[in-house]
C-alpha cells in the first residue's frame, strides 16, 4: 500500500515539475518571441562615477536623471544596465577605454531585444581640448575621428634628435608629416573614421547658438593659458577632428603629435580639438554591424566636452598638469554635454516621421 501511495505522489510530482517546465518554457519563447523595441536615438556614454543617480555625477548621470519615462533594464554583456523609455531613447554606458567600448556596443548591436535599424547614435562624452581651439565647458562636434593607439612607438628618450616624437604610423619608417600618404604600406582600417559631414553639420547648426553655463573656477584656469585667446573664451560650440586613445597621453610634445596625426590620417585642412579614449572603439563596432545590417553607420554623431587641456599651463609643469583634477570636477563639460546632445535627441524625436527615412541636414 505504501509503496503504490508513493508511486500516486511521485507521479504527481512529475505532472507537477513538467507542467512548471513547460510554463516557463512558454514564457521564454513567448519573451523571445516578442517584437524587438524599436530604437530611435542610443545615448553612448563612456563612464560613471560611481551610482547612475543621486551622487557625483559621469557621463552617464545626467541622462538618467533628466529624460524622462526610463526604465532601466539588465545588459550583462556590458559594464552597466541600459536605460530605455517608451519615445525609443536608449541610455547605454560602455565602460572605459577602446576595448570597454568595442565590446559593449558589439554586445548591444546584437542585442534582439532591440532593433536599432533605423538608429541615431549620438556618442556624448567628455574631453581633453587643445587649448589653441576650446575652452573649458566648449563643445565639439566631431567630423573625423582618428585612433591613437594603432602605431609604432619608441621611448622619447630614444628617439633621433631630429624627430618631434616617437610616433611612426604602421607600416612606416619615421614619424609622419601632414600630407603624407600612409596607405601604401602595412596598416589596419580601423584607424580613420570619417562621419557622415552633413549629419555633423545639422547637428552643429542646430546648436551653434546654445548658450553654456560658465564656471567660475573654469574660468579662472582658462585665463591661465594666456597665450591661447580661444582658451579664454567663454564655452562655445563648434566642429573639429577627434583622437581617440586608451592612453591618457599629455604635453605640449604630445599635443603637437596628435594634431599632425589627425591631419596626416585625415586631411591637412582638419583640426585635431579634442582627446578621449574610447570613439574609434565604438565606431569599430558600428562599422562592423551596419556591414550585416544591424546599423546604419551614416546615422553617428561624435559629441565631446572640454573637461580639461591635453597641454600644461604656462608656468606648470606636465607632470603636475597630467594628473590635476579637472577644473569645477568636469561639470561644465559633464553639463554641456546633455544640453547640446539632448537638443539633438529632441528635435530627432520631435521630426521623426521625416527623419525615420531621411537623415536631417
Amino acid at each position: 500500500m505504501l509503496y503504490r501511495y508513493t508511486k500516486v505522489v511521485m507521479f504527481l510530482f512529475a505532472i507537477f515539475c513538467s507542467a512548471q517546465i513547460f510554463a516557463g518554457s512558454d514564457s521564454a519563447n513567448e519573451t523571445k518571441g516578442a517584437d524587438p523595441i524599436a530604437i530611435k536615438v542610443v545615448v553612448v556614454t563612456m563612464f560613471e562615477s560611481g551610482e547612475h543617480t543621486g551622487d557625483r555625477p559621469g557621463e552617464m548621470q545626467f541622462w538618467v536623471e533628466r529624460l524622462k519615462g526610463l526604465k532601466q533594464l539588465p545588459f550583462t554583456a556590458g559594464q552597466h544596465p541600459v536605460y530605455v523609455n517608451d519615445d525609443g531613447v536608449l541610455v547605454v554606458c560602455t565602460g572605459g577605454g577602446i576595448p570597454n567600448a568595442t565590446a559593449s556596443i558589439m554586445a548591444l548591436g546584437f542585442d534582439d531585444r532591440f532593433d536599432f535599424s533605423q538608429a541615431y547614435w549620438l556618442i556624448a562624452g567628455i574631453a581633453g581640448g587643445d587649448p589653441a581651439d576650446v575652452s573649458i565647458g566648449s563643445a565639439v562636434w566631431a567630423r573625423n575621428v582618428i585612433d591613437g593607439d594603432l602605431a609604432f612607438e619608441i621611448d622619447a628618450r630614444e628617439i633621433p634628435e631630429d624627430w618631434p616624437y616617437g610616433f611612426i604610423p604602421l607600416g612606416g619608417y619615421e614619424p609622419a608629416k601632414p600630407g603624407d600618404d600612409v596607405s601604401t604600406g602595412w596598416t589596419v582600417d580601423t584607424i580613420a573614421f570619417e562621419l557622415n559631414e552633413p549629419l555633423v553639420d545639422w547637428a552643429y547648426n542646430l546648436t551653434k547658438s546654445t548658450v553654456l553655463p560658465i564656471y567660475k573656477e573654469s574660468l579662472a584656469f582658462s585665463q591661465m593659458f594666456n597665450e591661447t585667446p580661444n582658451a579664454q573664451k567663454p564655452p562655445f560650440v563648434t566642429r573639429g577632428e577627434h583622437l581617440s586613445s586608451s592612453t591618457y597621453w599629455h604635453g605640449e610634445k604630445l599635443n603637437q603629435w596628435a594634431n599632425d596625426w589627425v591631419q596626416v590620417y585625415s586631411s591637412t585642412d582638419r583640426n585635431f580639438m579634442t582627446s578621449g579614449m574610447e570613439d574609434s572603439g565604438t565606431l569599430t563596432a558600428l562599422h562592423r554591424m551596419a556591414r550585416i545590417d544591424l546599423v546604419d553607420a551614416q546615422r553617428v554623431l561624435v559629441l565631446r566636452t572640454i573637461s580639461n587641456f591635453t597641454v600644461q599651463p604656462p608656468g606648470k609643469s606636465v607632470t603636475w598638469s597630467t594628473t590635476a583634477d579637472y577644473p569645477d570636477d568636469g561639470r561644465p563639460a559633464l553639463e554641456a554635454a546633455f544640453v547640446i546632445g539632448n537638443t539633438v535627441v529632441e528635435a530627432i524625436l520631435t521630426n521623426w516621421d521625416t527623419y525615420k527615412d531621411q537623415l536631417p541636414k
